[in-house]
């Protein structure tokens, strides 16, 4: 697919309060040569702005991921709290749980094995935070002009030597002290999408899609860099002066290409 080209809109790429507008990000996905579409996730009042949508079949079970072509193809996933796609979305994208708190912890250690015990994954489950949404609609696929307002957090899915370039931009302009710039938490895949930021007014990436359950969904050299808007503003802001343009990242490109 071709690279995604948006309108520049000032943006202040600072920590505090997130406006809604997007910096071009044109510069940024063309040094990094990203394949495909940037993805958001929205919490919308209206789906349409975001057609074509697609949405899991009602009554059935589907991994938000299993619409990760769907994606690509330039469409965005809707979901609302009576279809969810999965139990693991409803709880983390609607705090909407679908079975008890002992039969969740019962299930993700007895039947899934992702705990050493059912204490440890409560202990877990207690200091996790499910998303809360503000409307009837979660939008997960392109970015959409216009919804910026919407917009809680952007994702690009990308290469082993793609996810080092975007964790060195995340550092870029970290200082000592600064909340982490970028995090790899444990949690399902659509957890990493949104949930699991503490503050999304702060500069941090999730390294994501490194939950096994979804991971058929995805190449199998892909992962999932999901940011803050303040961290992307960041990254959109990076020029000449940064190492986006020096010599190691292109000494990277030319050894990759001579391997081919």
């Amino acid at each position: 697919m071709q690279n995604q080209k948006m309108t520049a809109i000032p943006f202040d790429p600072g920590v505090g309060q997130v406006t809604p507008a997007l910096p071009d990000p044109t510069a940024l996905i063309d040094a990094i040569g990203l394949e495909g579409p940037v993805i958001g996730v929205y919490d919308a009042p209206d789906p349409m702005p975001f057609a074509p949508l697609v949405a899991p079949k009602s009554g059935t079970r589907a991994c938000v991921f299993a619409f990760f072509q769907a994606w690509r193809a330039g469409q965005t996933l809707h979901l609302t709290r009576d279809n969810t796609a999965c139990g693991g979305a409803s709880h983390w994208l609607w705090n909407t749980p679908t079975r008890s708190r002992a039969d969740f912890v019962k299930f993700l250690v007895d039947a899934e094995g992702l705990k050493a015990d059912h204490a440890l994954m409560q202990q877990w489950l207690d200091a996790s935070h499910p998303y809360q949404p503000t409307y009837e609609h979660l939008l997960i696929g392109p970015l959409r002009a216009g919804q910026e307002t919407y917009l809680k957090t952007i994702t690009l899915y990308v290469n082993p030597d793609q996810l080092s370039l975007l964790l060195t931009g995340a550092q870029y302009n970290a200082a000592l002290g600064d909340p982490a710039p970028a995090i790899a938490p444990f949690g399902s895949g659509c957890s990493q999408l949104l949930p699991l930021f503490d503050d999304l007014g702060v500069p941090q990436a999730i390294i994501g899609g490194t939950d096994i359950a979804m991971r058929q969904y995805l190449p199998p050299d892909v992962l999932a860099f999901t940011m803050t808007l303040p961290l992307w503003a960041r990254l959109c802001a990076l020029d000449e002066r940064s190492f986006l343009y020096k010599p190691f990242w292109q000494r990277l490109q030319q050894a990759r290409r001579s391997q081919c």
